[in-house]
């Protein structure tokens, strides 16, 4: 269990949650033209779905503990004292994340009735901890019934008014975690939460989505970068701009030691090779991050990032990777050999679109199985393409970062991630309803 004084900080930080969105309500009545179609209410639920699962923050000795990255509503503790933007985040308190920001969405209100979305506040993620490790292990197929019988008991208008198609969470793990089909027996890999037909029509927002994402839509992982003020942003960008890349391609993470034909092995054997020909190393840059010795450290890997033009992206336990986003924070244009790592996940903050603007496609089976090199593909693209590219990354650093709350209006009025998600989550809603 969480310490005493842990205990009692959560206490503190639940009690400003609990208060605030009827502070929010009220100083919005005249802004209520703004709000067509755009009030949100957060509907409360008990404390069993949200501060009483953040005291299990280190029960579960197979995981990390989670309680030291409770600080800062979720951001956890600063890198060293005297940033004001870096933090050592953990991206699955990503729920915890989003609760305290949308406490400063403008068009709260305390009526469901007059709302286009409701919002739970339910740490879906932190609660699957219980099944996936702890002694629910053999129940997976029971996560979700306690909220669902809250909200088909407590106030069940609110619920059956839409059949839940204008209701929405976070699940700050990937879809494939809340997936196990109900029949199947013994349990596999994760809980059934997506499954229950119940939930079929709610919208979750995840880390990672499915093929076939009709329930999730897949939001960035947050980074360890939190700017307060507009300025601390600029400061940055201008830092990533003149910064010299010394490096072609970089590749921060782990695997590619085993003997069978994978992406990440195949980085490695050319990264190795090349390496052993070029003095300088300055081709390509490696940042060995096996073991989660990376996870909540980003000084390891970004000044690396600010030194590369390229990072490379290749999927691993699952396609997509928190390295993504660090890289676009850096300035380091992304290179994917999937679509399924970015392209097919993240529409609403990378748009499809627009996706060979500022990222570079090498499909893996080239170069798994055909012999094709990285360092070749990106030593053809001229270079004014590449600072074309790299501007068109920059462009995109506020719409995958997460900026920190009760931030300065001049940085509230650039739109970041948790914006984009909601204006998603509205637009979704309202074309279902």
């Amino acid at each position: 269990m969480a310490s005493k004084s842990t205990v009692t900080t959560l206490t503190i930080f639940f009690f400003f949650f609990f208060i605030e969105p009827k502070v929010q309500s009220q100083q919005i009545s005249a802004v209520d033209s703004e709000c067509t179609n755009r009030w949100i209410h957060i509907r409360t639920l008990p404390s069993r779905f949200n501060l009483d699962l953040l005291s299990t923050c280190n029960r579960y000795p197979i995981t990390d503990d989670l309680c030291p990255y409770l600080a800062n509503h979720g951001l956890g503790p600063k890198t060293h004292t005297r940033t004001r933007s870096w933090y050592r985040t953990d991206p699955l308190l990503l729920e915890l994340i989003f609760h305290r920001r949308i406490l400063e969405y403008p068009c709260l209100t305390p009526d469901p009735n007059l709302a286009s979305a409701i919002y739970l506040p339910y740490y879906a993620g932190i609660d699957s901890l219980r099944y996936l490790y702890g002694p629910d292990l053999n129940s997976s197929a029971d996560h979700g019934s306690d909220l669902l019988e809250f909200l088909t008991r407590d106030q069940p208008e609110i619920w059956s008014r839409r059949s839940g198609h204008d209701h929405f969470l976070v699940m700050a793990r990937p879809a494939w975690d809340f997936s196990q089909p109900l029949t199947v027996d013994p349990p596999i890999w994760g809980t059934s939460f997506l499954e229950r037909r119940e939930f079929f029509n709610l919208t979750a927002l995840t880390l990672e989505s499915r093929y076939w994402p009709w329930q999730e839509q897949a939001v960035p992982y947050p980074t360890s970068f939190h700017p307060h003020s507009l300025p601390f942003l600029e400061s940055w960008i201008r830092r990533v701009r003149r910064s010299r890349r010394t490096s072609l391609m970089l590749f921060a993470g782990g695997g590619g030691t085993s003997s069978s034909p994978n992406i990440r092995r195949s980085i490695r054997l050319e990264c190795t090779s090349i390496n052993a020909t070029q003095s300088d190393n300055k081709i390509c840059d490696f940042v060995d991050c096996s073991n989660g010795i990376c996870e909540h450290d980003p000084i390891r890997f970004m000044r690396p990032m600010l030194q590369s033009s390229f990072c490379l992206q290749p999927p691993g336990d699952t396609p997509t990777r928190k390295a993504t986003f660090d890289g676009i924070i850096a300035g380091c244009i992304p290179v994917f050999f999937e679509d399924q790592t970015a392209k097919m996940q993240y529409k609403w903050h990378l748009p499809e679109s627009e996706f060979a603007e500022f990222s570079v496609t090498i499909p893996k089976e080239d170069v798994v199985f055909r012999g094709v090199r990285i360092q070749d593909v990106l030593m053809s693209i001229p270079k004014e393409e590449v600072t074309r590219m790299r501007e068109r990354v920059i462009e995109m650093m506020p719409r995958v970062m997460y900026r920190r709350h009760g931030a300065s209006m001049g940085l509230m009025n650039k739109k970041d991630a948790v914006d984009i998600a909601i204006d998603g989550v509205l637009d979704r809603i309202i074309s279902r309803v």
